[in-house]
């Protein structure tokens, strides 16, 4: 049953903050167990950024549940989407459904042979055994949009409470969404071990999300996935583009069937507001569970939860990773106790004292922010693919590999004319290509990843969407000639769709396309707009030099600036894992140099452990591809492994393993049949690592090989 509450009166920003302020400090007078004589209870009041109503439901379980949305351990597992009984009219249960179980396959290793329902998984408990069955947990959902009045923010939030909650030892998870994901993008990566541990799980999709908009039929999406006409849905849509009338019906006549995605085209640059985003999840979570374990006085329920009072662990991966850790920095009134992230999108503010070393000699470069880093591996990988180095690379592409040959050369080709690379011949022209990225802070580690990071598009796809939103464009600024489309079987843009991909882009798709049916597109091809692999002979690099050049010439540099953060997490424990082989996130311009610069700001106080995992890479998802299942280890066991350190410390008060590099070893064997994953592979994160600590000493870090 869905249980509607109101939501506050839409406020100003100035008469929220206050209003903001008024609540915490109702909070810290509250009673939780004596509250220095103030024995008059506090009304639990909703947040002043929550301005939709609040859906509540409850799931028993069985039929439906928190982790598995009904589908349980085997349903999960399954490569088949979930069924929809009506295609045409998708229900928000059903989308619900699709999108944990997409979004749960997207961050780990589902294969047989891998860690799924050995390692991790629905059936295995918090101690690593198969004990659990499906996996099917109880409890109830609170939904709602964050904004600041204006309807244009709408963060989703969403707050699961399983029914193993035990009021006297409450605790919290975050699971903010990696990438651009919805709002259940970090189930598996967080979520699951929150639930497991009895623990309130605090989502927010930091207000990029699903958010599409269909712009010929002006079809968007609300929170719960279901679609409405814009003019409708008014300030309730999760995203609607709104560039003006008149520019939009010219983008429409230009370039027909189009779409707008809210990470790239909000106009928002969302990621300035990722920490406060991950707070305000937070306070979210202390809401509801006031509102569900509160003492209700008359109609209303009262504060048994003051701010401080809930053992809270920020956590997640990626993206959701650098969220937590910005929260945890941006926290003065101590909402968050202690940070676990995987791979962490980070943007650093630089000392100039911090450096990096590894084995004793300096690394590449350090601490370049995602701009840069990610339109010059736009530029270069496909080139640098042809390098001896990365020869027998793993495949991801659904092109044949003769046209992704061809594109690859043509890309040296264009690179060598416009003397970003030198050399008279592919081999060396590649083999330079390679050598700038490493250069620029990518590990040797990572040299066979450069290709599949750019054929499967990543590399791309992230670099046009965070160069619109860097620069706050809007979709019909056309940047760079980038756009989203549906695409025909030869790649020609513009299509009608046979069927919208706005009916289950909610659910299956990940914010960020290519997703759900919709390419990424260049729109200036030599024979018009077409999927931006073929719009011309090199890959479309033109539009890859454009936003390269944005980067060089300044024109994203106010965008990046809001972003970056300083690494003083004001001494709250803090665990960090991460792969040396990420090809995504070079551990170079992340955790490394994070380290350092939590050195420099706390001192003697950080409590900051980093664990570099060897054979580790950014998408354990791709282990399931033949040659990733051979080479590389899966993160996420490391994760999890840190999240259980970090429990065991905050309540057992066992010492937190100090900074190391975790020596893995691969599975070896043949490419998409490796044998199976076992603790041979994953050493255990050693709590006197010798020779492979890693030290930091006045912002200088040392990284053993």
């Amino acid at each position: 049953m869905t249980s509607p509450i109101p939501a506050r009166a839409a406020l100003n920003p100035t008469t929220q903050a206050r209003a903001a302020s008024i609540a915490i400090a109702l909070a810290l007078t509250s009673c939780h167990g004596g509250n220095g004589g103030n024995t008059t209870p506090q009304t639990n009041v909703l947040p002043s950024f929550i301005t939709s109503p609040v859906k509540i439901q409850s799931y028993d379980g069985n039929t439906d549940d928190l982790l598995t949305a009904g589908l349980g351990k085997t349903g999960l597992a399954l490569a088949t989407a979930p069924t929809i009984a009506n295609p045409s009219q998708p229900t928000a249960a059903e989308l619900r459904r699709l999108a944990i179980w997409s979004n749960y396959r997207a961050l780990v290793d589902m294969t047989a042979n891998g860690g799924y329902g050995r390692f991790w998984g629905p059936n295995v408990d918090l101690n690593g055994n198969d004990t659990l069955g499906e996996g099917k947990i109880a409890g109830k959902e609170y939904l709602a949009f964050a904004d600041d009045g204006s309807g244009k923010l709408n963060v989703s939030m969403l707050v699961q409470i399983p029914a193993s909650f035990n009021p006297d030892q409450p605790c919290i998870v975050t699971a903010t969404s990696s990438g651009s994901r919805g709002v259940y993008g970090a189930i598996s990566a967080a979520g699951e071990w929150g639930l497991k541990r009895a623990c309130a799980v605090a989502y927010t999709d930091k207000g990029g999300g699903n958010g599409a908009h269909e712009l010929s039929t002006n079809l968007v999406t609300l929170i719960d996935g279901t679609l409405q006409d814009a003019g409708t849905a008014g300030n309730t849509s999760i995203f609607t583009a709104n560039p003006g009338g008149s520019a939009l019906a010219a983008f429409n006549s230009n370039f027909p069937n189009r779409y707008a995605f809210k990470h790239a085209h909000s106009q928002q640059n969302p990621e300035k507001d990722w920490g406060k985003n991950t707070l305000q999840a937070i306070q979210f979570a202390y809401w509801a569970l006031n509102d569900s374990f509160g003492t209700l006085d008359g109609s209303t329920r009262t504060v048994r939860y003051a701010n401080g009072t809930i053992t809270t662990i920020a956590a997640s991966v990626s993206n959701g990773g650098g969220a937590a850790l910005a929260a945890a920095e941006q926290d003065t009134g101590g909402w968050i106790t202690a940070v676990v992230v995987g791979e962490p999108q980070i943007n650093l503010r630089l000392p100039a004292q911090v450096s990096v070393t590894q084995g004793g000699v300096p690394v590449g470069a350090i601490g370049k922010p995602l701009a840069d880093y990610m339109t010059l591996a736009n530029t270069l990988q496909p080139c640098a693919a042809l390098a001896p180095a990365a020869a027998g690379a793993p495949y991801l592409s659904a092109l044949p590999l003769a046209t992704t040959t061809a594109i690859r050369t043509a890309r040296c080709a264009s690179l060598a004319a416009d003397s970003v690379i030198a050399g008279t011949t592919v081999t060396a022209q590649a083999t330079n290509a390679l050598a700038l990225l490493h250069q620029n802070g990518y590990q040797t580690d990572s040299d066979l990843l450069q290709a599949p990071m750019w054929d499967s598009q990543a590399v791309p796809a992230v670099a046009v969407t965070y160069a619109n939103a860097y620069s706050q464009s809007s979709v019909a600024d056309n940047l760079c000639n980038f756009g989203f489309g549906t695409t025909s079987s030869t790649g020609a843009a513009g299509v009608t769709p046979a069927v919208s991909p706005m009916l289950t882009v909610f659910g299956t798709g990940n914010g960020v396309p290519p997703t759900n049916g919709i390419n990424l597109v260049y729109n200036a091809g030599a024979s018009g707009a077409a999927d931006h692999r073929l719009a011309s002979a090199d890959g479309s690099y033109a539009g890859a030099a454009c936003l390269r050049r944005l980067w060089t010439n300044g024109g994203l540099t106010s965008g990046v600036e809001a972003i970056r953060v300083n690494a003083n997490l004001h001494g709250k424990p803090a665990i960090i894992v991460q792969g040396r082989a990420d090809a995504l996130v070079p551990i170079n311009h992340a955790s490394r140099p994070y380290l350092a610069m939590n050195q420099l700001a706390e001192g003697g106080a950080s409590k900051l452990s980093f664990y570099e995992v060897t054979n580790g890479q950014h998408f354990d998802a791709f282990l399931g591809v033949a040659g990733f299942d051979t080479r590389f280890v899966p993160v996420h066991y490391y994760n999890l492994q840190a999240l259980n350190l970090m429990w065991n410390h905050l309540k057992s008060g066992t010492q937190l393993p100090p900074s190391q590099v975790i020596h893995t070893t691969p599975r070896g064997g043949t490419a998409g049949a490796a044998p199976p994953l076992s603790t041979a592979n994953l050493p255990a994160i050693a709590a006197s690592p010798g020779p492979d600590a890693i030290t930091v000493t006045n912002g200088a870090v040392n990284v053993p090989n």
